[in-house]
């Protein structure tokens, strides 16, 4: 199993999710230059070269911010069905909401949100009170792109500030989903 993990504005912590699990089952977060003011063109380049580096098509664990940076990677690097197979699937978990007005203005290039359907298998998992995505929008992202959507109850942002740190109902999720589409 390939996981890569993807992690958000400002970087995941050490009580993140992703952390731990990049601690337990020995997976790798893709590298980023600036976690501070992150550039959408830099990043995508910078996730496009960290998936070629997998050694076979990886299931991407994104976080936040992340989740737009996997769909702007799959509107350029994706449509193609060489490019749509370098990924076996995204698990999108708290996808933040950019077009929103209360959104961090420290970003460049990510709006507006990209609604293409994705061409690969994809989860997106959401709080009923996150502040960077209302479930409505969460639930419009999940049908833009095809996903499957599991909404957890009010968990906040789904970080370690929230208490999700080892998140084992998170875990058991993921590897579900990496079960289905490592069957496919």
């Amino acid at each position: 199993m390939s996981v890569l993990t993807l992690a958000g504005l400002w970087n995941s912590g050490p009580q993140h999710w992703q952390t731990h699990w990049e601690r337990k089952h020995g997976w790798q977060r893709a590298p980023h230059r600036d976690w501070e003011t992150p550039d959408r063109e830099e990043w995508v380049r910078e996730l496009d070269a960290a998936i070629a580096a997998c050694e076979r098509p990886p299931v991407l664990a994104a976080h936040s911010l992340s989740c737009t940076l996997v769909t702007w990677w799959a509107a350029q690097h994706a449509q193609t069905p060489q490019g749509a197979q370098r990924i076996a699937g995204a698990f999108l978990v708290a996808p933040s909401d950019v077009d929103a007005p209360s959104y961090p203005d420290c970003t460049t290039g990510f709006q507006p949100m990209q609604l293409a359907r994705l061409p690969f298998p994809s989860l997106v998992v959401a709080s009923s009170n996150d502040i960077y995505v209302s479930t409505e929008r969460a639930r419009l992202f999940a049908q833009a792109w095809g996903s499957e959507l599991h909404v957890i109850g009010g968990a906040g942002h789904i970080n370690g500030d929230a208490g999700y740190g080892p998140w084992p109902e998170g875990e058991e999720l993921l590897l579900g989903f990496v079960r289905r589409t490592t069957e496919r």
